[in-house]
């Protein structure tokens, strides 16, 4: 028996080491995360599609992104994030392997290799005044040896070589608050021409050498009746542009230094145009575009001067650049948007009355109109020419067309979410997924076929891509039901465009998309923008029969006082259930803890007045809201004037139509700050939503304090006025850091502390009853992290067990907000290596695991900090209690841990939030990061306690049962036959 003893341990032995590692490794990366990758916007491109070399397009986006893309599938060959100050200006290709972008405002001209993106030079152009930015780069001019870049900005002409990046020139143009708006450079000459305005009412021409960059020549004239915006160039020397009422054309020549004005008025064009014009961005040879009465109108120059119109097309008209062909001839591409479908016309910039091509393709109504095209030319097999179209649309959205057909398309608008938040799938029913999937015959004989060349390992790159895309919609994790342990839910997104998305967790495949109408430029609402997502019904009890849906929140402009309009959108099919507004201006939304009969939560709407309206707006939720009326409060932060104020409701509004689902307010305090020497700078408060799991807190010498924990606390910080600029602006000895913690209920201040030689920018998170922050330390030169702790002193005197279980205690006794609370705080700070952008904190279902810190760092990746490193409690030399409490021992600096990356090796370009999502299974939650690039993942911050991994092999655990069994009994026959043969000694 002794020896099945030993067996049974060494086997247990062998089979538990092959468990002890907990690290990720290469090929589980991509098991519970995905990482897409996005480019924004694309404002312009330039095509690539020399045979020698593999055919993409070069663009830059409203994100600032210049990228590479490949023209056969769209993928992304390589591409760069210069960051949120850098805006992209222009950009072009120069002598057929170098990408060459202008950003700043015209001030860093940078060239990328076209194959692989690496920079190859960046040179820094200091101009004297801020301006129009224009890059240009003419074909076969060198000066010396040099091929040379014409640059335009911050008021100077720059001549720069395209090898090196070195200024061959330079010319300071415009000294008098002038603009130039074109650089021509006519093929064969010395000369370039840079011509402008100043102040909309002269028009300046300059000669330019373009060897040594000497002033030839300057024209100017005066047009007494102005300029309403920018130039059209119909040739070299002849430029077009309407007065400032919009109603006159005033065609301007400047051949050979010489200016002339000539008026034509917009109503001689044709009867019918009438009222002001818009002088559309085109660069059409001999012609150019107005837009009047919602219309598209293209006028072109005739030889004696004088201006006729060639055609007129409907509002929703786009219009790419023109694109040099054969012998001399330009063609452009005209983009008409029709019902469900787009036409593509392809005409010759001399002939207007015959198309070189058109083609009519199906679009998808939620993309929206074209907004933008850019054309370029391939040579068909018949040796004719064909043509090729990148479609910018509504939605942010990028789509190649080609030959009638969308060849691929690009949903570029998630690169700029504003707001995301979670969404339960259906249930399942009797085994039947409530959103079914059909799989026709063909399709399951093509996956077959497809895995059997995989097996046989001939099969093709796209078949293993096709492959995988099978492996992950037949998967556990991609199914469209909801799962025991929560891991499957839906990311509703808000993009800048106004378009929700709904991605699964699984996979982060698009489920459905909408495009708001709500959101979409109209008369009423002429710059629409989406700001907030809230739930507005979450149903539980009437889960079989209700659909959860969500509040979308926008606004007409940018303005705070603009009207509103809202959306209540469908979660599980995408389908808009209403709509409202343009209505009330919208300031901010109050989402309440109360509920009505069918689970619609209530929200207070505040518009610019400081008046708050009741939604939804029903007899059942006013009577909720009037019961709940004296415990209803928020408080508003004035930054610009330094006043934070706490607010509640009051009465009914009295308007000129009554309305009784709105309601007066009034204030309840105010902190005034004294703007010599503090500005608010960053606020934070508790997520409304979040669960405490317990109020009390053993300590090491089993003592119990209770957290002071409270969803009406407000943390905010100031700095010195003086150092609101960037980091190093000011010296340690001219500015400070002082935090608050308040009550938003009464406006009475729980903590205050002053950093001194501290300085911004402040991150913060609020959870539980502690809050951490980060800012940079003038002194030391470095980041810091502090973190604040309260705890509630009332309540130390419930420490006896007996009176615990028999009830004898306050901590059921009614509190109320107005007694002043007893607390007590315990703050520690640390250094910190990285700069952060967003700052977030996990969450539970029951908020009992481990809280973790995701730290979105100034490298665009997650970094996960357990919240024990943030202990005030941390002492240098901890008693043995203490470190069985799990308190570490006291550093100056918090350790960053590789492993401890969330996103692993991979980057969030363009980092901008961090959103947690918690999981019915109590160990884990879910992140979602979102910038350019999104990535989703799930962490167990206490480790995976209460369920077996995904990769848990139950064969090999049955196995190792199975072979214990085997060992016991085999052993015991052994001992048997022993303990026999020993008895007949």
């Amino acid at each position: 028996m002794n020896m099945a003893i030993r067996v049974f341990f060494l086997l247990l032995t062998l089979f538990s080491s092959t468990y002890l590692t907990l690290c990720i490794y290469e090929d589980q990366v991509g098991h519970m995360d995905w990482h897409q990758q996005y480019i924004g916007k694309v404002k312009h491109a330039v095509f690539h599609t020399q045979k020698a070399a593999r055919k993409r397009v070069v663009v830059s986006t409203e994100e600032n992104v210049v990228a590479s893309l490949d023209l056969r599938r769209g993928e992304i060959f390589w591409r760069h994030v210069l960051g949120p100050k850098d805006v992209i200006d222009a950009i072009d290709i120069a002598l057929g392997k170098y990408v060459i972008t202008l950003s700043s405002g015209g001030t860093i001209l940078r060239a990328w290799n076209l194959p692989d993106g690496q920079m190859i030079w960046e040179s820094t152009l200091s101009g004297s005044t801020p301006s129009k930015s224009i890059l240009s780069i003419p074909t076969n001019l060198k000066i010396g040896k040099d091929n040379v870049v014409f640059v335009y900005g911050g008021g100077c002409l720059y001549a720069v070589a395209s090898i090196d990046g070195e200024v061959v020139w330079k010319n300071e143009l415009t000294s008098e608050g002038g603009d130039i708006q074109q650089l021509i450079y006519p093929e064969g000459t010395d000369i370039i021409y840079a011509v402008g305005l100043v102040a909309l009412a002269q028009f300046d021409a300059y000669q330019i050498n373009v060897k040594t960059g000497g002033l030839l020549k300057h024209s100017s004239m005066v047009f007494p009746a102005g300029f309403s915006g920018d130039l059209s160039f119909l040739t070299s020397g002849i430029a077009v542009a309407l007065d400032s009422t919009g109603s006159v054309l005033v065609a301007v020549d400047f051949q050979d230094g010489a200016i002339s004005f000539h008026q034509t008025h917009v109503s001689e064009l044709g009867s019918y145009f009438s009222g002001p014009a818009v002088m559309l961005p085109t660069k059409l040879p001999g012609m150019f575009a107005l837009e009047i009465n919602k219309s598209t109108v293209f006028i072109k120059a005739t030889n004696d001067g004088k201006l006729e119109v060639l055609d007129t097309f409907g509002h929703s008209t786009a219009v790419s650049e023109s694109l040099y062909l054969s012998e001399g001839q330009q063609a452009f591409g005209i983009i008409q948007q029709g019902d469900g479908k787009i036409i593509l016309t392809i005409k010759l910039g001399n002939d207007w009355t015959s198309n070189l091509l058109q083609e009519t393709i199906q679009m998808d109504y939620q993309r929206g109109i074209a907004q933008k095209v850019f054309i370029n030319t391939y040579v068909r097999t018949d040796r004719s020419n064909g043509f090729r179209a990148l479609i910018v649309n509504e939605d942010h959205s990028l789509l190649l067309v080609q030959q009638g057909d969308i060849v691929w398309s690009r949903e570029d608008g998630l690169a700029s979410i504003t707001d995301v938040m979670a969404s339960e799938l259906p249930v399942e029913k009797d085994g039947v997924s409530v959103a079914k999937v059909e799989h026709n015959l063909f399709e399951w004989l093509k996956g077959h076929f497809l895995k059997l060349k995989g097996t046989l390992m001939i099969a093709t790159p796209d078949d293993v891509a096709a492959i995988q895309r099978m492996r992950l919609r037949s998967s556990e994790k991609s199914k469209m039901t909801r799962d025991h342990n929560g891991f499957r839910k839906l990311l509703i997104v808000l993009t800048r465009a106004g378009k929700l998305f709904a991605l699964h967790t699984g996979d982060g495949r698009i489920v459905w998309s909408l495009l708001l109408d709500s959101l979409r430029k109209s008369e009423t609402c002429q710059n629409p923008r989406g700001l907030s997502l809230h739930q507005w019904q979450d149903p539980h009890h009437h889960v079989l029969d209700e659909d959860p849906s969500v509040l979308v929140v926008g606004r007409c402009d940018h303005s705070t006082d603009s009207p509103g309009v809202l959306s209540i959108v469908d979660t599980y099919t995408g389908q808009e259930r209403s709509h409202m507004g343009p209505t009330h201006s919208i300031t901010r939304v109050i989402p309440l803890p109360f509920t009505d009969s069918v689970e619609q939560r209530l929200h207070l709407l505040l518009d610019v007045n400081q008046q708050a309206r009741l939604y939804p707006r029903t007899n059942e939720a006013l009577d909720i809201f009037q019961r709940e009326l004296g415990n209803i409060y928020w408080y508003s932060a004035d930054v610009d004037e330094g006043i934070l104020k706490g607010h509640a409701v009051q009465n009914n509004c009295i308007l000129e139509i009554a309305d009784s689902y709105c309601f007066h307010t009034r204030d309840l305090w105010s902190i005034v700050l004294p703007l010599e020497s503090e500005k608010i700078i960053a606020t934070a408060t508790r997520n409304s939503i979040e669960v405490v799991h317990t109020q009390a807190k053993v300590m090491s010498d089993q003592e119990v304090i209770y957290k002071y924990i409270s969803k009406n606390l407000l943390f905010f910080a100031t700095v010195a006025p003086k150092a609101v600029g960037p980091i190093g602006s000011v010296t340690p000895e001219e500015s400070w850091l002082v935090v608050y913690v308040i009550d938003t209920v009464t406006g009475r201040i729980l903590h205050r502390m002053t950093h001194h030689g501290s300085q911004g920018p402040v991150r913060a998170v609020f959870s539980e009853n502690w809050v951490v922050y980060h800012y940079f330390n003038l002194k030391a030169h470095r980041y810091e992290m502090s973190v604040i702790e309260i705890y509630d002193q009332s309540r130390l005197d419930n420490k006896d067990i007996l009176k615990l279980l028999l009830g004898k205690h306050n901590l059921t006794s009614p509190i109320t907000a107005y007694s002043r609370p007893e607390v007590i705080t315990k703050s520690q700070s640390y250094f910190f290596t990285h700069s952060l952008k967003t700052l977030a904190v996990t969450s539970t279902a029951k908020g009992i695991t481990s809280k973790q810190l995701l730290l979105g760092t100034i490298g665009d990746q997650v970094l996960a900090l357990d919240k024990r490193f943030l202990d005030p409690r941390r002492t240098i030399n901890p008693t043995q209690a203490e470190k069985e409490e799990g308190i570490i021992p006291l550093t100056d600096s918090l350790p960053i841990i590789p492993q401890s990356y969330v996103t692993h090796a991979l980057k969030v370009e363009g980092l901008k939030g961090i959103a947690t999502v918690p999981a019915k299974l109590e160990s884990t939650t879910l992140v979602f990061a979102y910038g350019v690039d999104l990535f989703f993942t799930r962490l167990a911050p206490s480790r995976t306690y209460d369920s077996l991994t995904e990769d848990f092999s139950y064969a090999l655990l049955l196995i190792t049962i199975v072979a214990l069994v085997i060992a016991i009994f085999v052993t015991w026959i052994w001992s048997e036959r022993k303990e026999l043969q020993e008895k007949w000694r």
